[in-house]
Formats: structure tokens, C-alpha cells, sequence
């Protein structure tokens, strides 16, 4: 059975000749985040040291998406798989371990929601977001960590008119992190038939801060960001992997999971490449940027805007 990376790498610590081929690939890492890239021979040392751990655990552990120290888990995975991404921005797959052998949290959403109707507080029974926040709104854990992000993302730091955008990411990933997803799910797509319903849900993660700049950056730019950052990184390999559209397939997806598609999606909000609806008639989604001036990586560019705006599986 897969272990998590933080235990096969305790495990690889206390072997010496693991624990020699491990150091090479952490070297290995730091290395392709300088510059000049890595030489011929640099990279041929990396690639055999990370055949060298064969059949270790190491090599096929894999990460939690609500587990504590999430970052170091991941940070093992990357420097375990650096080759992945060399040269495309394609990760082949996921530091995620499968939803289905996830445990789902069991929620109460189902009671608070029938505590809820009939009340006063359900509101316009035309407007499903409405109702999502309300039965949010009674369950402890939910209100709190969704009132902190909501706060965190509409201050406004110092003078300057501008939010903190990397505290208000960081609050959004708190929330869709540790709230059961029958909350977070029913809140961030709540089926709407009206322009006023529409608005709530993409305003849901108030995009003002979390979503657009002042101008829309070239999506290269994103890329380059996101890979940059562990957590990112790997929720995009896991969309990836898991809203891949197979035009072949009855559902439009390669992994015949729209779960595990709209789970990925979450997970993509909080990082630079955080994407939301881009307007209150439709559900279309997209990220914040623009392909214009992308010279000869055009081509490339329509690729990382696509698997979000003309993507069949999502």
C-alpha cells in the first residue's frame, strides 16, 4: 500500500544508501529553481538517482489533501518526481492520493438543512446560493473559517487600495481544506436561475481580491507562478489528472469522475492560478489572464486557458 511522503521519507532517512540517493535528488531540486538551468551531466546524475530508489516507498507515496504538514509532504513528492516537469508544463500525475480512498468526512449538512427550512432565515427559496450560506451559517466550523477568509480578502492593507492576496489564497484554501464538502460544494456551486443567484456564487470567493488583478497577466505568467509553489503545483497536476477531457468518453472525462474533477477544481482556488465564473448568466469558468502577447508560446498559452474555459470534463 502507498504510504504517505513523510513517513516514506523517515523510512528512506534511516537506510544509508536511500538516504544518500535522496540527498542527491534534493540537490537536484534546488537546483532547477536557479539559473543557468542544469547541465547534460547534472541532469543525467538526477534522473539516475531517482531511478536508483526502484521499488522504495518513496517513489510511490502520495500526499492527503487535508493532512497536517501538507506542504512538506509535498515538497518530498517533488523532489522525489522533479524530472516530471521538465521542459511542458504537463505534470503526469498526481501527489494526490485517489478520492476514492479518501474517507469522507460525514456532515450534518442534510439536518441544519431541515432545522433551516420553514424558518425565516431560508430566504428566497429561488436562490439556492442564498440557502447554502444560511446552512453554512449554522454550522460552527463553516461560518467561522468562512467569515475569516471573507474578511481576510475585502481588508484593505495599509494605503495602498489593494488586499493581500496571498493571506486571502490562504484563507480560501483553509476553508475548502477543512469544511466538510457538503458545505463547500453546495456553496460554491449552487444551481442558479437568475442573474442575482448568479452573482452570490461567483462572488463567493470574492473575486475582487482573490481572482483579478488590475490588468489580466499573460496565463505563461501564472504558470510560472504556480509552479513555483508546491501546494499549486500539485493541485494542478491533480486537475490535471483528474478534469483531463477525452472527447471518446460518454462523460467527456478520462477518469469517469466529475467528483473528482469538481474535487480538483477546489482545490485550484487559493493558488495563483485560483479560476471562478466569469459572468452571473452562465456557469463558464476561467482563470484571470490573457493569451495576447504570447509571441511563439501562443500556442502553449490557449493550452493553459483551455482546460479551463473549453474543457468538456469540467
Amino acid at each position: 500500500p502507498r504510504s504517505d511522503c513523510i513517513a516514506a521519507e523517515q523510512l528512506c532517512l534511516s537506510d544509508s544508501t536511500c538516504n544518500g540517493t535522496y540527498r542527491i535528488l534534493e540537490s537536484c531540486a534546488l537546483a532547477k529553481t536557479r539559473f543557468p538551468p542544469l547541465d547534460y551531466d547534472s541532469r543525467v546524475r538526477c534522473l539516475n538517482a531517482e531511478l536508483d530508489l526502484g521499488n522504495s516507498s518513496l517513489l510511490h507515496c502520495r500526499c492527503h489533501r487535508r493532512m497536517k504538514r501538507q506542504e512538506h509532504c509535498l515538497r518530498i513528492f517533488w523532489t522525489v518526481h522533479s524530472s516530471m516537469t521538465d521542459g511542458y508544463f504537463n505534470l503526469e500525475t498526481s501527489p494526490y492520493e485517489n478520492p476514492a480512498n479518501e474517507e469522507h468526512w460525514k456532515t450534518d449538512y442534510n439536518k441544519l438543512a431541515a432545522l433551516l427550512s420553514g424558518s425565516q432565515l431560508a430566504g428566497d427559496a429561488t436562490n439556492p446560493c442564498l440557502k447554502a450560506t444560511h446552512v453554512c451559517n449554522l454550522s460552527k466550523k463553516c461560518v467561522r473559517l468562512r467569515t475569516d477568509y471573507a474578511s481576510i480578502c475585502t481588508k484593505r492593507a495599509g494605503s495602498e487600495d489593494v488586499c493581500d492576496r496571498r493571506k486571502c489564497h490562504r484563507g480560501l484554501r483553509n476553508f475548502f481544506e477543512k469544511v466538510p464538502e457538503d458545505f463547500t460544494k453546495r456553496i460554491l456551486f449552487c444551481p442558479c436561475q437568475d442573474e442575482l443567484c448568479g452573482e452570490r456564487r461567483r462572488k463567493t470567493i470574492v473575486p475582487d481580491c482573490s481572482f483579478q488583478y488590475n490588468t489580466k497577466p499573460n496565463c505563461l505568467w501564472l504558470l510560472d507562478s504556480c509552479l513555483e509553489d508546491h501546494i499549486c503545483k500539485s493541485r494542478l497536476a491533480d486537475f490535471q489528472q483528474n478534469c483531463h477531457p477525452a472527447d471518446m468518453s460518454p462523460d467527456g472525462c478520462s477518469q469517469h469522475s466529475h467528483a473528482a474533477c469538481l474535487q480538483a477544481y477546489m482545490g485550484m482556488i487559493g493558488t495563483p492560478m485560483t479560476p471562478n465564473y466569469v459572468s452571473n448568466s452562465s456557469v463558464e469558468v476561467s482563470l484571470w489572464c490573457t493569451c495576447e502577447s504570447s509571441g511563439n508560446q501562443k500556442e502553449k498559452c490557449d493550452q493553459i486557458l483551455g482546460m479551463f474555459e473549453s474543457n468538456k470534463c469540467l
